[in-house]
């Protein structure tokens, strides 16, 4: 493709001040009020109460035009294909949150149909998720420890754990904190917070999610190997489970790991199967449906009376009417059920954006936040526990087809008809075989490992938060580990904003000004010095900006203001030695005061000479570029307050350039202007603060030509 040819320009105006400017483009001081933007979001019309209404209810919005001929049948089998993948993965996440399997088909249920009325994402699944489940089980376990049901068994003459009443209350404190986080949602939605999920950068994410699979996982070896390890809770727990587990692995049901082994090869080979036949295959293998042999196998050997195996259990049929959340317990779950809105709400979000920017919608950050709190404080009323989104059923809604929310709604559907039904089926599945759902469920997550190399060859620092958020998730649990990686982050951010100070100089025969370290063919103005600040200005580096100015300057102006302080000091003491000393002297001759100024030119007094001109060493002019400066404080206005003050005092004067509004009225408000400083001192561009610094006339005007060959500047 040919060059794009170089257009000349040429420019010829006087040279403008802030005030210059503001006078030519008419700058208008009028602001909207609080009262009037009170008015205005109140003030209600038919148009507006319609966009706010679909706004509320997207599903108004989109269903009235669902399309049955071209997503029906898509829709229809996703559904089917989502809700059989829900039965399994919401029992076994039901026992991450150590409550009964049949809680975890209530979270598959509610929710969804909730978020299928006020979600504004296409694609994604909603419902359970292990790295919520396992924070979930962390808070009922600490709340609700087996210690605190242990009661006396006269036929074994021993204690054991009274399930029913341990279950019931683990269902409260997973009801309350679900109910607390779906509250935390709305009101961070209803505020427009949406932006929060902006603070959880995608390496902590990631980081973050693959620390909590590995808490997924140790919890779920109890299953695995048959074993029955004390429940720890709290920072260093996943450490002391694993250490109890080493010591327990002796005591292995050895019917209990077959059933995993075999459990766990076959859903690999399933998956493997898929992969290879997936161009071949109109609808994936849903592999999930090896619960339905597990469950047969399991009911005709008889699994659990003859080899130990623990089963499922009871599976109530039919729907729990609502129940209002125990207020008592807010105050102890409150952390955990922000922590979990946060996390919940930073996983769906990442995920359908990833979906919207592929299929070319757009999703609402705020109306999600709404529709994710409604779906879990509604469904703390039916004792469902916390839901995200899963990227496993995700991705089998959107590859078998799924183009609208309708195939989340039918996954209900299918939840509805084995909670009604066919629910107590299964009551005979090994919790060996939903521990090996899990395992391989998570093997995506397991793949996040290879995230390090690949961020350490693209960014250090990135890879640092992802260490960082993975070792505090491990080591501190995974609500006080996010609490620790989003702290951490917020640190790197501050240490890689640090600004970065410059010297400006001119590429030749241009108004273009750049670093002097940065380039060599770029030239210092004489006696002026451009300063440049890389961040903008406020208390956290208003110190080191003057540091900074005072370094490049290459005198330490505190030493020279004390120094002529001291001078002034001392010739004011001496003045007044003398006047006093004359004054003496007239009293003690009677001497006429017409005569006194006679003698005083024979007093041996003592004069100080105070030199206001500048050094000849020190620049003529300061040029603070303030263009990357996008806020001032108190702080940072008082700082430019001195600069110019104390420069000021030793004969260099110093101007502002490529001020933003915003900071123009961050000076004008800070006090910064006054009858002596007014916005003659600030330029809109490093070049007219040059010139106004090298020129002594009134009239300066700033001149460029320039054509494809040289450009020239000059002042006339």
């Amino acid at each position: 493709m040919e060059e794009r040819r170089r257009v000349g320009y040429s420019v010829h105006r006087k040279i403008l001040d802030e005030g210059a400017v503001d006078l030519m483009a008419e700058k208008s001081d009028s602001k909207t009020t609080l009262s009037e933007k009170l008015k205005t979001s109140l003030r209600c019309s038919g148009p507006r109460m319609k966009s706010c209404l679909l706004d509320s209810f997207p599903v108004l919005s989109w269903l009235p035009r669902y399309s049955i001929r071209e997503n029906c049948l898509g829709d229809l089998i996703s559904g089917i294909s989502v809700g059989i993948m829900q039965l399994p993965q919401g029992m076994a996440y039901a026992l991450l949150a150590s409550v009964p399997p049949v809680i975890g088909l209530y979270s598959s249920f509610y929710p969804v149909l909730i978020y299928f009325i006020f979600g504004t994402s296409k694609h994604i699944s909603v419902g359970t998720y292990a790295v919520m489940s396992v924070m979930v089980g962390g808070v009922t376990d600490r709340l609700a420890p087996d210690s605190n049901f242990m009661v006396w068994d006269n036929e074994t003459n021993s204690t054991k754990v009274d399930d029913v009443a341990r279950d019931e209350e683990r269902i409260k404190v997973a009801a309350a904190v679900t109910f607390l986080s779906g509250l935390f949602q709305i009101l961070l939605g209803l505020v427009q917070f949406g932006f929060v999920v902006t603070y959880l950068s995608e390496p902590l994410v990631r980081g973050y999610t693959t620390g909590a699979a590995i808490h997924v996982i140790v919890s779920q070896l109890k299953y695995t190997f048959g074993i029955t390890p004390q429940r720890h809770s709290g920072p260093l727990s996943l450490i002391y489970t694993v250490v109890e587990l080493c010591y327990l692995i002796p005591q292995t049901n050895i019917g209990t790991l077959v059933v995993s082994i075999v459990a766990i090869v076959g859903l690999i080979l399933a998956k493997e199967l898929n992969t290879y036949l997936s161009k071949k295959l109109p609808v994936p293998i849903p592999v999930e449906l090896l619960v339905i042999i597990a469950t047969l196998v399991s009911w005709q050997v008889n699994l659990e009376e003859k080899y130990g195996v623990e089963v499922v259990g009871i599976i109530p049929s039919g729907l729990k009417p609502p129940v209002v959340p125990d207020t008592s317990l807010f105050g102890q779950v409150v952390g955990d059920a922000f922590a979990l809105a946060v996390v919940g709400y930073g996983i769906a979000i990442s995920l359908g954006r990833i979906f919207a920017l592929k299929y070319g919608y757009k999703v609402d950050s705020n109306q999600e936040l709404i529709a994710l709190g409604l779906s879990n404080s509604i469904g703390g009323f039916f004792q469902c526990f916390a839901i995200s989104c899963s990227m496993s059923r995700t991705m089998v809604q959107e590859s078998t087809g799924g183009k609208t929310q309708v195939a989340g709604a039918l996954s209900a559907v299918v939840i509805l008809f084995i909670v009604l039904w066919i629910g107590a089926l299964f009551e005979e599945l090994p919790k060996a075989v939903l521990a090996a759902i899990i395992y391989v469920n998570l093997h995506g997550m397991m793949k996040q490992f290879m995230d390090v190399p690949a961020l350490w060859r693209s960014n250090k620092i990135d890879m640092v938060i992802w260490l960082a958020t993975f070792l505090f998730t491990l080591v501190l649990n995974p609500d006080l580990g996010l609490a620790a990686a989003i702290a951490f982050s917020m640190l790197t951010v501050i240490f890689r904003t640090q600004p970065k100070y410059s010297l400006l100089g001119q590429v030749q025969d241009t108004d273009i000004y750049r670093p002097l370290e940065d380039y060599s063919r770029v030239n210092p103005v004489p006696g002026i010095l451009i300063f440049r600040s890389s961040a903008t200005l406020y208390f956290a580096n208003a110190e080191m900006y003057q540091d900074a100015l005072g370094e490049k300057f290459g005198v330490d102006i505190t030493k020279i203001l004390s120094a002529k302080k001291k001078l002034e000091a001392k010739k004011k003491r001496n003045e007044m030695k003398n006047a006093k000393k004359a004054k003496n002297a007239a009293k003690k001759n009677a001497i006429d005061m017409t005569e006194e100024p006679e003698r005083e030119e024979h007093c041996d007094l003592a004069v100080i000479e105070m030199h206001m001109d500048p050094h000849p060493s020190y620049p003529r002019a300061i040029i603070l570029d303030l263009s990357p400066v996008n806020f001032l404080d108190t702080v940072g206005v008082k700082t430019l307050r001195n600069i110019r003050r104390d420069y000021g005092e030793i004969g260099v004067e110093v101007v502002l350039a490529g001020c933003q509004t915003a900071v123009v009225d961050n000076l004008q408000t800070g006090g910064f202007f006054n009858d002596k400083v007014t916005k003659s001192c600030l330029f809109s561009t490093i070049h007219d603060a040059v010139l106004y610094c090298q020129s002594d006339t009134e009239e300066i005007f700033f001149s460029v030509r320039q054509n494809t060959q040289t450009s020239r500047v000059n002042v006339e």
